[in-house]
């Protein structure tokens, strides 16, 4: 098993990243088109990413404008990557200048990293543009179509 690790800086206030981070319509701005979210140990983690594929875990720690840990995996019969079969630990690190957004994805099979890699890259692109006021547009995950 892997563990990929991606960091973005964000110009606003892990306050405000913490909410997309937490609240179901907020994350569906940058983090997939539909999202079921109880952000409590125990609580579900649902996003359906790129209008076509379907995540699903649970929150495991929720430290308030600071962390976040949830299960992960993909809840698509026979794949490889099972619901809640992952992690992935958010870190909002603060600074002078905004907040660095950490995310951790732990336990993933070798050859799934770069996949992996990819759609995070693009999903905290969409978090930077949401949490500093912008628009990111509809989710279009690399490798899917649109949601439109």
């Amino acid at each position: 098993m892997a563990d990929l690790v991606r960091e973005v800086h964000i110009k606003a206030s892990p306050e405000v990243i913490f909410e997309y981070l937490t609240d179901p319509a907020k994350y569906a701005e940058w983090g997939g088109t539909d999202a079921v979210l109880e952000p409590r140990p125990g609580g579900t983690f649902r996003v359906l990413m790129g209008g076509t594929h379907q995540s699903a875990g649970e929150y495991l720690e929720v430290e308030p404008d600071r962390r976040v840990l949830f299960s992960f995996g993909w809840d698509e019969p026979g794949h490889p990557i099972p619901s809640g079969s992952t992690q992935v630990e958010i870190r909002l690190l603060p600074d002078e200048d905004g907040t660095t957004v950490r995310l951790t994805h732990s336990g993933l099979p070798a050859d799934a990293v770069d996949d992996h890699t990819g759609g995070w890259d693009h999903y905290l692109d969409r978090l930077s543009i949401v949490a500093t006021g912008g628009d990111a547009g509809p989710d279009g995950l690399p490798g899917s179509a649109p949601d439109v």
